[in-house]
C-alpha cells in the first residue's frame, strides 16, 4: 500500500484536474429549467459514468500504455506538460472559458438530454487531464493495493465532485465569481507544482534508462 504522502499527493492532484467548484456553475448553465429532482438525477448519473471511465484507467492504465507501446517515464512527461497546461489555463482563468465553449456547444445541439453523459461525465468531469493524471499515479502505485487505493481516491474525488453538483446553486452563491477565480487560481498553483514533479521524475527515469 503507497504512503500517506502518496495518496494524499494523488488526492489532490485527482481532485485539482477534476476541479469541482469550477463545474458548479457549468452545471447550472447545462441544466436551466430543470427539477432538483431532474438536476440530481443528472448529477447522479455523470458522476457514476466518470468514476467508470476513471477507474478503468486507473486499473488498465500500464496495459494501455503497453498496447501503443508508451513506456511510463515517457508517459510522466507527457502528462504533466500537459498538466501544467491545464495548470496554466487555471491560473490566467482560460480553462473555464473553454469548458463554457463545451457547455455552449452541447446545448445549442438540442443534447440536453443526454448531458449527464455528455459534456459533463466526458470531457468536463473525465477530461484528459483527469485522465493523464490518473494513468501517471496508476504507474507509480503499482500493484493490486496501489490500484484499491487510486480507485478509492477517485470514488472520494467523484463523491466530492457529485455533493458540489447536488449544491451547485449554494456553491456558486457562496463562491461568487471573486470567490471562484481566488480558488481555482490557488489550486492551479498547486497543479503546476505537481505537474513539474511528474515531468522531473519522467525526466530522471529516461536519463537513467538511457
Amino acid at each position: 500500500m503507497p504512503e500517506f504522502e502518496a495518496l494524499f499527493n494523488a488526492f489532490v492532484t485527482v481532485l485539482v484536474t477534476i476541479d469541482p467548484p469550477g463545474l458548479a456553475p457549468l452545471f447550472l448553465a447545462l441544466t436551466p429549467g430543470m427539477s432538483r429532482s431532474q438536476r440530481a438525477q443528472v448529477s447522479l448519473r455523470a458522476s457514476l459514468i466518470a468514476f467508470g471511465v476513471l477507474a478503468l484507467f486507473a486499473i488498465a492504465g500500464a496495459a494501455i500504455l503497453k498496447v501503443f507501446g508508451i513506456t511510463l517515464p515517457a508517459f510522466r512527461v507527457a502528462g504533466g506538460l500537459l498538466l501544467f497546461f491545464i495548470a496554466f489555463e487555471m491560473i490566467f482563468e482560460r480553462r473555464q472559458d473553454r469548458k463554457e465553449k463545451s457547455a455552449d456547444v452541447a446545448i445549442t445541439r438540442d443534447m440536453i438530454h443526454h448531458v449527464a453523459a455528455f459534456p459533463l461525465a466526458i470531457p468536463l468531469i473525465a477530461g484528459p487531464g483527469a485522465i493523464s493524471a490518473i494513468v501517471l499515479l496508476s504507474g507509480s502505485m503499482p500493484g493490486a493495493g496501489g490500484s484499491i487505493a487510486l480507485t478509492i481516491i477517485i470514488a472520494l474525488s467523484i463523491l466530492i465532485t457529485y455533493a458540489v453538483l447536488i449544491l451547485a446553486e449554494r456553491v456558486d452563491r457562496f463562491l461568487g465569481q471573486t470567490g471562484r477565480s481566488i480558488l481555482t487560481r490557488l489550486l492551479g498553483v498547486i497543479l503546476a507544482a505537481l505537474a513539474v514533479q511528474f515531468v522531473a521524475d519522467g525526466v530522471r527515469a529516461l536519463i537513467r534508462a538511457g
